[in-house]
């Protein structure tokens, strides 16, 4: 009431000129409309009072709030995955800025290199809200809002804790895309925030036995073949071992998911949601939290396309000339080796140098290796020769092991690495077999 009084005399101070203006063009007629003049005071003051209490009650009403942005699927490959940002708007003080942890600069010196590495550094960057939309909208991705439920002296403490963040020393983090991400940090401060604790509607630390961190990979390429091969083949046996429902929180739609459903337990023992209603405030692709939490089955018919071409050129080739010609197809094994030789320096790298999670042990090494490459010109000039490769005797054997393996399910091997795989044991076979046949008919000839 007190805050009404003061807008109401300020408003009258700012309109007495215009009485004292009347007064002074008008005062011979100032006994005839002094009536009047003061009857139409009275209802301006009146309309004035009814405003202000029609106004009021919103400006005072008006506390700062804090919520948790989740924004839809992009296309390019770190945009699969969605991204999690915090909101933060005081409309008293005209304040409505995003705080995201999900900037980093292509144009790092060494980026490349730093990536492969796992030594990429991302930041707390700051936007406007508005800025923020526009962006998300222009390239058509969803944004949904929920609103934190936290009490003044929690909001205090996480707008404090977002600033401390926010430091220049501060501000850069080392990122790790399935324990330390856009999606973890935020969390971890809504956790650190509240007096007392969240409680999810599921023990979270308890692990599942069909959730994996490649089953989420998978989950969310769909549609995109050539990237889910790439993270496919980089990752190892540790990524198909069963995580907990916290760990799949990696996933900013499984966050959003697991906090619409959480509540706040106080030290009293008090409960209350953790967040509101989902609202939404940027429409993209996705029609509700559930298209992007449950991404549908996509066919990756490129490769199938790939894997069946690569069959309908190495059987043929493979009975036309080892069986039928009896000479060995050394391009089509230069390409092969060549092909696995590359890829295996490339998981090699990964396996031995790069801190990424989940990319050692890696049994796709037993059938793509750099020892193609170095082993190579040997093999290909003995197999000009017509003599034995013992290099193809060799791998012909480790890959017998890898089919084992992939047998024995001891990894998730990519379909389109399980047939290149099987290619090379083809040419390795075809040539052991081409050998023996040769000796055989040297022997015989012989005698």
């Amino acid at each position: 009431m007190t805050q009404i009084t003061t807008i109401f005399v300020t408003f009258r101070e700012l309109f007495q000129p215009l009485f004292m203006y009347n007064r002074l063009f008008f005062r011979p007629l100032h006994h005839l409309t002094n009536p009047l003049m003061s009857a139409m005071r009275r209802i301006l003051y009146l309309f004035i009072y009814i405003t202000l209490l029609q106004i009021a009650p919103l400006r005072v009403t008006a506390q700062p709030t804090l919520s948790l942005l989740t924004c839809g699927q992009g296309d390019d490959i770190y945009t699969l995955f969605g991204h999690t940002a915090i909101r933060y708007a005081d409309p008293a003080q005209g304040t409505d800025l995003v705080f995201n942890y999900g900037v980093f600069d292509f144009d790092t010196p060494q980026f490349a290199l730093r990536f492969a590495l796992g030594e990429t550094d991302y930041q707390l960057g700051l936007n406007r809200f508005d800025h923020f939309c526009a962006i998300y909208n222009y390239h058509g991705r969803t944004v949904w809002e929920q609103p934190l439920n936290l009490t003044p002296s929690e909001q205090q403490r996480l707008i404090q804790l977002l600033q401390e963040n926010y430091r220049p020393e501060n501000r850069m983090y080392r990122y790790n895309f399935f324990y330390d991400n856009c999606a973890t940090r935020p969390r971890d401060l809504i956790e650190r925030t509240v007096e007392g604790k969240i409680r999810y509607a599921q023990p979270m630390e308890q692990p599942t036995d069909s959730l994996s961190y490649r089953t989420f990979i998978h989950r969310y390429s769909q549609g995109h073949p050539w990237s889910r091969l790439g993270m496919d083949l980089c990752l190892g046996a540790k990524a198909d071992r069963p995580i907990t429902l916290r760990q799949r929180e990696f996933v900013p739609f499984c966050l959003m998911e697991d906090f619409a459903h959480a509540e706040i337990e106080d030290p009293e023992g008090n409960l209350r949601p953790l967040t509101g209603a989902v609202r939404l405030i940027v429409a993209g692709k996705e029609q509700s939290p559930q298209d992007a939490l449950h991404a549908s089955e996509v066919t990756d018919w490129p490769l199938h396309l790939a894997r069946i071409l690569l069959f309908l050129i190495v059987i043929p080739l493979t009975l036309w000339s080892e069986f039928f010609r009896q000479r060995a197809c050394w391009m089509l094994d230069l390409l092969l080796l060549l092909s696995a030789g590359v890829a295996g320096c490339i998981l090699a790298f990964l396996a031995t140098l790069s801190s990424h999670p989940c990319v050692d042990s890696n049994w796709l090494l037993l059938a793509l290796h750099p020892l193609h490459l170095l082993c190579l010109p040997c093999a290909i000039r003995r197999l000009r020769k017509g003599l034995l490769s013992r290099y193809q005797v060799a791998n012909f054997a480790i890959l017998t092991l890898f089919i084992i393996v992939f047998l024995l399910k001891l990894q998730l091997i990519p379909a389109t690495a399980v047939y290149l795989a099987l290619a090379l044991w083809i040419r390795a076979a075809a040539h052991l077999y081409l050998h023996r046949k040769t000796y055989l008919r040297q022997s015989l000839h012989n005698k």
